[in-house]
């Protein structure tokens, strides 16, 4: 069942912008992963979501799974670290995780990934961002999140108790460390109506 989106009754901003990290909270993880968690860093959250949904060239993907090819359960989209990226507030937010994130990860968030979750039908299963050097390096990957909240869940690589985080609305929330070779984590499908939601996700130079 689709649902229309809802705009959050806290967010009249009527300009997009980025607050401060001073209420920014780590959680520290096992095996030197870590997580940041930032509700609401990203003003105007609902108006960067319904400029992304019209504005992003989305495309719909394929890909083999054992002995068929399905549909990838949400829409796509990829900007280089050459490419124009599709509203300046992302090259404002870029630059500012780069700035904040600099004697951590030591070089420059290149690429934006944007997923747009359109219903609960849409989901992506549990997963590191493990193409590339997250493989064999400790990284940090930033997820920006508009549009109605959506659980995100990790848990720790080959299973284990899980944990929760609703992210939408401008929630910020940032994976480090070891988190993507030795967490896991997933938007899972929901039975219940939800709104639609869309995930910017930046990364260094080769992870993906």
């Amino acid at each position: 069942m689709d649902v229309a989106f809802q705009a959050s009754l806290f967010d009249h901003v009527e300009e997009v912008g980025l607050t401060s990290f001073d209420s920014i909270r780590r959680t520290q993880l096992t095996d030197g992963a870590w997580i940041d968690l930032l509700p609401g860093w990203l003003t105007g959250a609902d108006l960067l979501f319904e400029r992304l949904a019209a504005g992003v060239p989305w495309r719909a993907e394929r890909r083999p799974m054992y002995d068929r090819v399905v549909d990838v359960p949400r829409l796509l989209g990829f900007y280089d670290e050459d490419d124009v990226l599709p509203d300046p507030v992302l090259l404002d937010a870029r630059s500012t995780l780069t700035r904040h994130y600099a004697d951590e990860l030591g070089e420059p968030f290149r690429t934006a990934g944007l997923c747009y979750y359109r219903d609960g039908r849409d989901s992506v299963a549990w997963h590191g961002d493990t193409i590339g050097r997250g493989s064999t390096e400790d990284t940090v990957v930033a997820i920006v999140s508009v549009g109605a909240p959506r659980e995100l869940l990790l848990r720790p690589r080959g299973g284990g108790p899980s944990t929760g985080h609703a992210l939408g609305h401008g929630d910020l929330l940032v994976m480090g460390g070891s988190c993507q070779r030795t967490w896991e984590h997933a938007v899972p499908k929901r039975s219940r109506a939800v709104g639609p939601r869309i995930s910017i996700q930046f990364r260094p130079r080769g992870v993906r």
